[in-house]
């Protein structure tokens, strides 16, 4: 377990101001108590300040995981969020979107989602944005990324893909050996 680099941090940071934009300083700067991001094999933890002084006592190889994981670096040097991160990520987000419950379940088993499916969407939502995906009951059930704007959503056909998938909370079931 270590602090992140430079180089690691502008890329966590870049991927989550894509989601949560300047809520990105409320993440961190929080009135109850620190928190930090952690690498631990190549995983992103974002824990508290005494949750990690506690655990620099365990030994790496015995340390599994810390707080809660927020993605991992690919082999490529790329960042990727995982579902794990959801929580965090529909509390501050910026933009969001609301789902028909008929597209719930094609969300859920990894499909992109549809202008067929979209109920609301969040006002002046521009193209290639993250977003977090809801139900029509506002239960976060993913993130993605946007295709369209919302201008262009209105003239789109119902078969149109309206955001691209990246995570659904159905990843606890069918990668569940992978997230942690």
């Amino acid at each position: 377990m270590r602090p992140l680099t430079e180089e690691e941090s502008k890329l966590v940071f870049a991927k989550l101001a894509n989601f949560i934009g300047k809520n990105l300083i409320q993440l961190i700067d929080r009135p109850d108590e620190p928190y930090c991001f952690r690498l631990h094999r190549d995983r992103v933890y974002y824990v508290s300040e005494a949750s990690m002084r506690l655990a620099i006592s365990v030994a790496r190889p015995n340390l599994v995981s810390l707080g809660t994981c927020f993605g991992k670096f690919t082999k490529s040097g790329k960042f990727k969020l995982q579902i794990t991160a959801l929580d965090y990520l529909a509390q501050y987000a910026k933009y969001k979107v609301w789902i028909k419950p008929n597209g719930e379940m094609p969300f859920l088993y990894g499909n992109h989602v549809l202008k067929a499916h979209l109920g609301r969407i969040t006002e002046d939502t521009p193209e290639h944005q993250g977003v977090v995906v809801y139900s029509m009951n506002d239960i976060p059930l993913g993130f993605g990324v946007t295709a369209r704007s919302t201008v262009d959503t209105r003239k789109l056909d119902p078969t149109a893909i309206l955001v691209f998938h990246q995570a659904d909370v159905g990843e606890y079931l069918r990668d569940e050996e992978t997230l942690f």
